[in-house]
């Protein structure tokens, strides 16, 4: 009596009332959400896990690009040489995530499964900026474990294929550790290498680029990057690594296949031969 029959769901599987997957979870298992893991005391946790660095977004004649390093750094360490940082969010959306790469990629995948239960649930999908606002809301849920050290910031960008004109319909929104989101004009970059990054594309950047010279830039902004921070990685020729270049038009999402970024890296890297600074 009152008690649920072995192999019965939860009563918060059977509420239907809801779009949101975060707020189903923060119900029915609030121990899985990212920002509600119990941490020990104290601060300082920072240097012990390994962090995502460079990550950087554009907006280009036909949409928005989306480019990040590969390289996680833990203190003083690389921890990982090819790590991943920039993905797929929908059809119509990427994200990237710099500090806390573990919370990070959760975070991540926790915001994909979102978008595709509200897209079940509603029958249609969330506009781009409402995708902002959820993102947002996550990324303040994570404020207690920032708060001892363990911050994460992702960076999203998309295209809304209901906006006919390709410059008004890519957007980019930026972050900070207690939300937001703050919509950018043109590019931005986070990351420990963000300074560098912004400052090539702030000199080389116009208005109207075709993808062609929005991926070289963005490969260039990389390699200035790495050049003044060493938690940026540069490309690796011995290795074969690379960075991950994505791109988000009225087709959708798009990651550039390896031999198209391994010819610009390497058109990047012979120009540098001659002229370190670019």
């Amino acid at each position: 009596m009152g008690q649920d029959l072995p192999g019965r769901l939860p009563a918060a599987f059977a509420f239907t009332g809801g779009s949101s997957f975060t707020d189903f979870l923060k119900v029915a298992a609030p121990d899985l959400l990212p920002g509600r893991r119990p941490l020990p005391p104290g601060a300082g946790l920072g240097d012990v896990v390994p962090h995502g660095t460079t990550i950087l977004a554009m907006q280009y004649r036909d949409g928005v690009l989306m480019a990040g390093d590969r390289r996680a750094t833990m203190g003083n360490l690389i921890a990982q040489r090819d790590i991943e940082k920039v993905f797929q969010a929908d059809t119509y959306a990427a994200i990237g995530i710099a500090g806390a790469a573990s919370l990070g990629i959760e975070m991540v995948r926790l915001f994909r499964v979102e978008l595709e239960h509200y897209e079940k649930i509603e029958g249609t999908s969330l506009s781009l900026q409402a995708k902002a606002n959820r993102l947002a809301a996550m990324v303040r849920d994570n404020l207690g474990a920032a708060l001892q050290g363990l911050a994460m910031v992702p960076l999203f960008a998309g295209y809304d294929p209901a906006v006919s004109d390709p410059a008004q319909a890519a957007r980019i929104f930026s972050y900070d550790v207690t939300g937001g989101p703050y919509q950018e004009r043109d590019y931005d970059a986070i990351g420990s290498g963000s300074l560098f990054a912004k400052s090539a594309l702030k000199k080389r950047y116009e208005t109207g680029l075709a993808e062609a010279d929005a991926v070289r830039l963005a490969v260039e902004a990389l390699y200035d990057a790495a050049d003044d921070d060493t938690a940026t990685g540069g490309p690796d020729l011995t290795r074969g690594i690379f960075p991950v270049v994505t791109v988000v038009d009225a087709d959708g999402f798009r990651r550039l296949d390896e031999p198209q970024v391994t010819e610009v890296v390497r058109a990047v890297v012979d120009a540098r031969m001659t002229r370190p600074g670019g």
